[in-house]
C-alpha cells in the first residue's frame, strides 16, 4: 500500500511538471490545505485552479525524490513524507524541498487533502 500512495504522489509531481490540471485536480481533496513558506491556505476547487492557472509560466522539473517515507494509517488514510529536488526551469535553480502529504480514500478513490512544503 506505501508504495501504491507514493506512485501517486508521483503522478501528481507529473501533473505539475506537465502542467496537466485534469490529472492534478482529481488527486486533490477539496477543500484541501496547504502549508509552505506563504503560510497556511484552505484552498478550493475554484481557487486552486486559478492558482494553477497562474503558474502557467512557471516550468519546473522533478529532479529526483529522497528519503522517502509512506504508511498506510488506516483503510481511508496514508501518509508520505520525502525531499523532492526541483529545477525551475525559468532561473535555471535547482532547490530542495522536504514535503509531506496526507491522503484519504473516499468511494475507492485516494485523493490529497494535505500538503507541506518546507524549503
Amino acid at each position: 500500500m506505501e508504495t501504491e500512495i507514493f506512485e501517486l504522489e508521483k503522478k501528481y509531481w507529473k501533473g505539475m511538471e506537465e502542467h496537466q490540471y485534469e490529472i492534478v485536480r482529481n488527486l486533490t481533496y477539496f477543500p484541501c490545505l496547504i502549508a509552505g513558506k506563504n503560510g497556511v491556505h484552505s484552498v478550493d476547487e475554484t481557487s486552486f485552479k486559478k492558482m494553477f492557472e497562474s503558474g502557467d509560466g512557471d516550468k519546473i522539473k522533478v529532479l529526483s525524490f529522497s528519503d522517502v517515507q509512506a504508511k498506510q494509517l488506516n483503510d481511508e488514510t496514508a501518509v508520505t513524507a520525502y525531499v523532492i529536488e526541483l529545477l525551475d526551469v525559468k532561473q535555471n535553480k535547482a532547490t530542495k524541498c522536504a514535503c509531506s502529504s496526507t491522503w484519504t480514500k473516499e468511494n475507492n478513490k485516494w485523493t490529497c487533502l494535505l500538503h507541506t512544503e518546507s524549503e
